[in-house]
């Protein structure tokens, strides 16, 4: 029954498909033309379903995965399955949606926070950089911010890009979140200059850590 479902889970993925959404989704490095919305109302259709989001899981296709993510019960996942399943998410939106909405609702997610920080490997790197700025932001306590600051000092200049975009996000979010750290945080991304020139659309925040800590204290302390 379960390869039933399968199947015409694929089928109605595949009658999704859209030439254009695909085009816009291969620019970013993702292998899929499925509108983020209707997939979104297929899982919600689906509602949570483990056994059918481990086997689309295991299909390797794109779209299966992300629905994947959406049906699963994150807590369901050992911390072996949930490294395996990081390593091989092949595309950056399986890759972050599998961090956000699984990885961080787990009780592994610290541990494998730790494991994935250190990892030689950029991509899973930035996975673990993604955890450490959760916790600058919703559990900082026993995080060695001055620490973090050193290694995305020395470290995020010359990072892969997956993993300079990871650490730049971890070193606003403390200038965010930290006041006692916000000067320094400053000082470091107006040294490295990172992603100081990306093009940003009207009306969206640049990702420049000194514009990004500036603007978004500026509208807390507007409220």
């Amino acid at each position: 029954m379960a390869e039933t479902t399968v199947a015409e889970v694929m089928a109605e993925l595949a009658a999704l498909e859209d030439p254009k959404a695909r085009a816009v989704n291969e620019r970013h490095g993702d292998d899929h033309g499925v509108n983020l919305g209707k997939l979104r109302a297929l899982a919600k259709r689906l509602k949570t379903q483990q056994d059918l989001a481990e086997r689309l899981w295991e299909t390797g296709d794109t779209a299966a995965r992300l629905l994947a993510i959406l049906i699963c019960r994150p807590k369901a996942f050992g911390r072996d399955e949930l490294d395996a399943m990081l390593r091989g998410a092949r595309t950056p939106k399986v890759h972050d949606w599998l961090v956000n909405y699984v990885v961080k609702k787990s009780p592994h997610a610290e541990e494998l926070r730790l494991a994935w920080t250190a990892d030689p490997d950029p991509v899973v790197a930035s996975a673990g950089w993604a955890l450490t700025t959760e916790r600058v932001a919703k559990k900082p306590e026993g995080l060695d911010l001055d620490g973090l600051l050193d290694v995305v000092e020395a470290e995020m200049k010359d990072a892969p890009d997956r993993l300079q975009w990871a650490m730049n996000h971890c070193l606003a979010q403390i200038g965010i979140e930290h006041p006692e750290q916000r000067a320094r945080a400053l000082g470091i991304g107006e040294r490295l200059e990172v992603l100081k020139d990306y093009p940003t659309p009207p009306g969206c925040t640049s990702p420049f850590a000194p514009v990004w800590i500036t603007e978004m204290v500026r509208r807390r302390e507007a409220k």
